[in-house]
């Protein structure tokens, strides 16, 4: 049976969990496993990722937890949309390992996203998605989510 909790960056597993999860990630092909830009976090890197997450005031980390394995991991961050006068979540990560795929285990971190958003009375969240990740899509799509009116582009700037 699959569990949700929120990352405690008190306890070595969780953050252990949290950098091997990011590192599953960013090898993954949805997480940009091909390309020649992205390598797995170094140790030191790591550290300053669950140093970071640890220490940001609005960061939502979730683990999903199969016995004494972690499987998943959801990542998000409180906003506030200037639109709805509102605090807003933003999706930054969702990954489950690909061995446990299919199981339910994403929507199960969605779902207790949500719940967190209901509770901080939020007037959305939102995600970016890959225009390949057709199953990422699906589950999104399950829960209620859609692309915007009009279509948004995501862009960005390496600094």
């Amino acid at each position: 049976m699959t569990k949700i909790i929120p990352a405690s960056f008190c306890e070595t597993a969780h953050l252990e969990a949290v950098a091997a999860l990011i590192n599953a990630y960013i090898a993954d092909e949805m997480g940009g496993g091909n390309s020649t830009d992205l390598k797995p976090l170094s140790k030191i890197r790591q550290l300053m990722l669950v140093d970071g997450l640890g220490n940001h005031p609005k960061a939502i980390v979730l683990l999903a937890q199969n016995a004494e394995e972690f499987v998943g991991l959801l990542v998000a961050f409180e906003n506030f949309s200037t639109f709805t006068a509102q605090p807003m979540l933003n999706i930054h990560d969702l990954i489950v390992l690909k061995e446990h795929r299919g199981q339910g285990i994403g929507k199960l971190l969605m779902n207790a996203l949500i719940e967190e958003a209901e509770n901080r009375h939020c007037s959305r969240i939102t995600l970016e998605v890959r225009t390949d990740n057709q199953k990422a899509q699906t589950l999104y799509k399950s829960l209620g989510f859609e692309a915007p009116d009009p279509n948004m582009l995501y862009w960005r700037k390496y600094i």
